[in-house]
């Protein structure tokens, strides 16, 4: 009678452990769910200010301002490069981690890192050489509110890839099956990647 009850109750264990592993796997992750809340939201403040150009390009009669020299492109193409290139390293990071190689991620993550230093230096050697200011007209305004913005974002990718690695140094932290953090810096920076796309093709390109 005693052993009967006993295996009543690791039975009802079982199936209540299993229960909860079911619930757990349909569910889906809320803070994902956040975080593609979070970017949408945030596109749309990109959009605003793409449109803004776009509109000003439109109704102004005269398309670049007089006065306004052309964009040097040599900076921003190889800063292009860089960004791109930068999310295909991060991608051998995460790949890295799903094989449980937490030096592979923090070798790829650390190279994605300084990548983005690199883009933030040219983008400052770039200002630093600007033969117009912001307030020199509509579409000098334009360009540094759209590129420094652009340029936050950039900063703020590299200072989460930064702390994944300073957490990455826990043992356990980051695994095959716990990598939260990861995915989500990595998400981010491809988010940040895909803006400069559309920017540099609006600013450099078709105001040139």
């Amino acid at each position: 009678m005693q052993g009967s009850t006993v295996d009543n109750k690791t039975q009802i264990a079982i199936a209540t452990e299993q229960e909860a592993e079911h619930g757990h796997h349909e569910h889906p992750d809320f803070r994902m769910i956040g975080l593609y809340i979070f970017l949408i939201s945030d596109s749309m403040t990109f959009l605003g200010f793409f449109a803004a150009l776009l509109i000003y390009r439109a109704i102004m009669p005269v398309w670049p301002p007089e006065g306004m020299p052309e964009f040097e492109l040599l900076i921003p193409v190889i800063n292009t490069a860089i960004l791109v290139a930068s999310s295909f390293v991060m991608h051998e990071g995460q790949k890295a981690l799903k094989q449980n190689n937490v030096g592979g991620l923090q070798k790829y993550f650390g190279i994605t890192a300084a990548m983005g230093a690199v883009f933030l230096a040219g983008q400052v050697y770039e200002y630093s050489h600007a033969e117009f200011g912001l307030t020199e007209n509509l579409l000098a305004s334009c360009f540094y509110v759209l590129t420094g913005f652009h340029g936050l974002h950039v900063l703020t990718g590299v200072l989460l890839i930064l702390c994944v690695l300073w957490r990455s140094r826990q043992e356990g932290h980051y695994s095959a099956s716990s990598h939260f953090g990861v995915e989500a810096a990595e998400i981010y920076w491809h988010f940040v990647d895909v803006i400069w796309l559309v920017l540099f093709v609006l600013v450099y390109l078709i105001n040139n």
